[in-house]
């Protein structure tokens, strides 16, 4: 396959788009020899797939001034000194302050993002033009240290079952790291607590019902042999990684979405590298019909779940 990112690419994309890349050869994953450039030629690739995932969404950006290897850390709030592309708005916090949270509306702010370091882009399950009802609800499946691949893929297919059941389709995605996450696209009607409620019940009653298999629990004690099913992820400032961001991991692997006959055939989360990821978001048949989705929680379906 003809290489997707290229260095001269990712140089000349942020001279057009207005943001000034500085060192765009220093390597930023030692172990595949990935730079600075080759990541904006990448996001390049994937950004007519990504940005209908990340656009006007607040953000959590992992940043590694030094490359993966070396001190990484999250940052969500605009302190300054940020190139103008990647914009920021105030959102009103639990004690009631306002704090600035990033956020982009195009390339120019996954380059800008590139620049300042992120190696990672996660998003709130929310947009900034409703911000308390969420469109989409994620049960990350974290699995203990030392569990088969295989048994993260049984869980997906079982959390799909179960949401099906209930009358919700969802969409899963290979996370880059261990797991897979189960995603629920929504109409935005029903705000947080509710959101968090339903994904409590749900992953309560798979640890109720297989207690041998999963867990809810987030003490580490309790993951021993089980999967924990992680739906602390929809509540008001959680975030979850984004379909298609790189993360700061060794083999640069990148989050990507996968469709449902795929998936008793994955062997990991992180098999997809930034050529692997940027050919696939060529095809318009992968998640084809997810922004699509229409559907709502409701109260039956609350209750479905003991919530």
């Amino acid at each position: 396959m003809e290489k997707a990112v290229d260095l001269d690419d990712g140089e000349e994309v942020a001279e057009r788009l207005g943001v000034r890349l500085t060192s765009p050869d220093r390597v930023v994953y030692p172990g595949q020899g990935i730079t600075k450039a080759q990541l904006v030629a990448y996001y390049e690739d994937v950004a007519e797939a990504m940005l209908p995932h990340i656009e006007n969404r607040p953000l959590s950006l992992v940043r590694c001034p030094q490359g993966r290897a070396k001190q990484c850390f999250f940052q969500k709030h605009d302190t300054g000194g940020f190139p103008a592309q990647l914009l920021s708005k105030p959102i009103v916090e639990k004690d009631g302050e306002k704090k600035d949270y990033f956020y982009i509306d195009a390339l120019a702010g996954l380059v800008a993002g590139t620049q300042m370091n992120a190696l990672e882009w996660h998003i709130w399950g929310s947009r900034f033009g409703n911000i308390e009802k969420p469109d989409r609800m994620v049960f990350d499946i974290d699995p203990d240290e030392g569990l088969d691949f295989s048994a993260v893929r049984s869980a997906a297919i079982d959390i799909r079952d179960r949401l099906e059941a209930i009358g919700l389709k969802s969409y899963p995605l290979v996370s880059g790291g261990k797991g897979i996450h189960v995603i629920v696209p929504l109409k935005p009607s029903k705000e947080w607590p509710d959101i968090k409620a339903f994904c409590k019940g749900l992953a309560q009653t798979l640890a109720a019902e297989e207690p041998g298999r999963y867990t809810a629990n987030l003490a580490k004690a309790q993951r021993k042999g089980r999967l924990f099913i992680d739906y602390l992820r929809n509540e008001r400032g959680s975030t979850a990684i984004c379909p298609w961001s790189v993360r700061s991991r060794e083999g640069a692997p990148v989050a990507v979405p996968v469709d449902w006959d795929e998936v008793p055939g994955l062997k990991a989360a992180n098999g997809y590298s930034l050529e692997a990821a940027a050919a696939r978001a060529k095809d318009d048949g992968v998640w084809e019909d997810y922004f699509e989705q229409r559907q709502q929680l409701t109260v039956k379906m609350l209750k479905a779940v003991g919530a």
